[in-house]
């Protein structure tokens, strides 16, 4: 299973490759952070990455987003090679939701600010002048995903649901052909995941989106209309797929170690420890 998701497509029905990773290791010190990694994922997908801790999720999005090269193996993000391209021309074509550039944003900046600043890759506005569609889309953007009334707002009154949608909203400003999300749904009360999970599900429906990966540890955070998985653990890729194929008790046993029933209703996951024949 774990080399299904990688398999060509014929001719008639290719699909373009935005990310292509073969054998992919990464090394850090002593440790192996990602061992042998083969995975593709082509723009008319939505994937989830999901495992334990310490399982190389991050380390592999940070990967997809150019952020690091790897140690041995081949890694091509949107038909650029990592160690061959210049990543600072190519970072701006990938759309990163994560706590690391969260921590960035000044706590006073303006909403509408905090989206516009994509344009020049900031995250704080300063002197730099923009042009009326780039204002026009900042504020499209938040229309399309239910903050426009925060506009104004300034980003450290806002909720921590509020910041997740704005982050993505910025993210979004640049028209990405690929969109890395790490953990977006984090440290969300109910209401915040719900409203995040459907934010998130209309990208991931969006027939003209672009590529979306997502990292989880959490199946009920997987938002409707993600059309693949990737099971991680060790470092390694335990299974890769189709998301029904891939997000099954079996699977998930081997990577948490402790019987699972998994269940799916109106494309909502959720698993749970699975009770003993003597239970009461």
């Amino acid at each position: 299973m774990s080399k299904s998701a990688a398999g060509p497509l014929s001719p008639e029905v290719r699909v373009a490759e935005v990310i292509h990773f073969a054998d992919v290791s990464v090394r850090r010190g002593q440790s192996w952070l990602l061992k042998n990694v083969d995975w593709v994922v082509r723009e008319n997908e939505r994937w989830v990455i999901i495992g334990p801790n310490g399982a190389g999720k991050s380390t592999l999005l940070r990967l997809a987003a150019a952020l690091m090269h790897p140690t041995l193996g081949v890694a091509v993000v949107l038909d650029e090679y990592l160690g061959l391209t210049n990543v600072f021309e190519l970072r701006p074509r990938i759309g990163l939701v994560g706590a690391g550039f969260a921590d960035s944003i000044p706590p006073t900046e303006t909403v509408e600010n905090l989206v516009v600043t994509a344009s020049w890759a900031v995250s704080g506005r300063g002197q730099e002048v923009y042009a009326e569609e780039d204002l026009v889309r900042a504020r499209r953007i938040l229309g399309s995903l239910g903050l426009d009334r925060f506009a104004a707002r300034t980003y450290g009154t806002l909720s921590e649901g509020e910041r997740k949608r704005s982050q993505i909203a910025r993210a979004l400003m640049t028209d990405p052909e690929l969109m890395l999300l790490d953990e977006p749904a984090a440290g969300l009360d109910l209401g915040g995941r719900e409203q995040l999970l459907s934010t998130l599900s209309n990208m991931m429906t969006d027939p003209l989106g672009s590529a979306v990966v997502l990292v989880t540890h959490h199946v009920e955070e997987i938002p409707p209309g993600t059309t693949h998985a990737l099971v991680m653990a060790d470092g390694r890729v335990v299974a890769q797929g189709p998301i029904g194929d891939v997000l099954t008790a079996s699977v998930l046993e081997q990577v948490y170690g402790l019987p699972l029933v998994v269940s799916t209703v109106d494309g909502r996951w959720s698993a749970r420890a699975a009770r003993s024949a003597g239970s009461a």
